[in-house]
């Protein structure tokens, strides 16, 4: 069965990276064209759209994309449920539905800050990476738009050594802790 959890773990890391880096992209005002932004309007349009419709106009009209974003919570407690009913079909034990009805929000609430230490580790590996071996990538103005702003709070702590930017491996180190404490 671990294969199933990791199977469900994956699809909905997905589903929630997508409407959180969908929810930046917005926000960094980075024009949705450009890829990966083609890539999470297709994979979060189904839901995004129909939350926007129900929002309030003055979320709908705010600097924060709240569709995404509440689209991420929504794929988030979808997980939770399910993680709970697989769980409890595959186990005898019996808990209160009080317990139940608290563990989907606590599962949610760690998918979603999960998702969101690693979604971050991936775009600055991807953004490291990018920089060394192929500087002048169009993808590379993308993922430097989106983990600048991440990033410069680092880089005003962190000194360049003999030319080398250290803050994305700083701030990688600290992401990883944040994993394990929340592990």
């Amino acid at each position: 069965m671990r294969v199933v959890f990791f199977l469900l773990d994956t699809f909905f890391f997905f589903l929630v990276a997508a409407a959180l880096l969908r929810a930046w992209m917005n926000h960094q005002r980075i024009h949705m064209s450009a890829q990966p932004g083609r890539f999470v309007i297709s994979v979060t349009d189904w839901l995004v759209v129909p939350v926007r419709r129900i929002l309030p106009r003055s979320l709908v009209q705010s600097r924060i994309d709240w569709g995404s974003v509440m689209a991420a919570l929504l794929f988030a407690l979808a997980y939770g449920g399910l993680w709970l009913i697989l769980a409890s079909a595959l186990t005898a034990v019996e808990a209160s539905p009080a317990a139940l009805f608290l563990a989907i929000p606590t599962l949610a609430i760690k998918l979603l800050l999960r998702t969101l230490l690693q979604g971050l580790m991936l775009l600055l590996l991807a953004y490291a990476v990018l920089s060394w071996v192929q500087p002048q990538s169009t993808v590379l103005g993308t993922l430097d738009r989106l983990c600048a702003p991440i990033l410069r709070p680092v880089r005003r702590i962190v000194p360049t050594v003999g030319g080398v930017d250290l803050s994305v491996l700083v701030l990688i180190i600290v992401l990883q802790v944040g994993l394990m404490l929340l592990g």
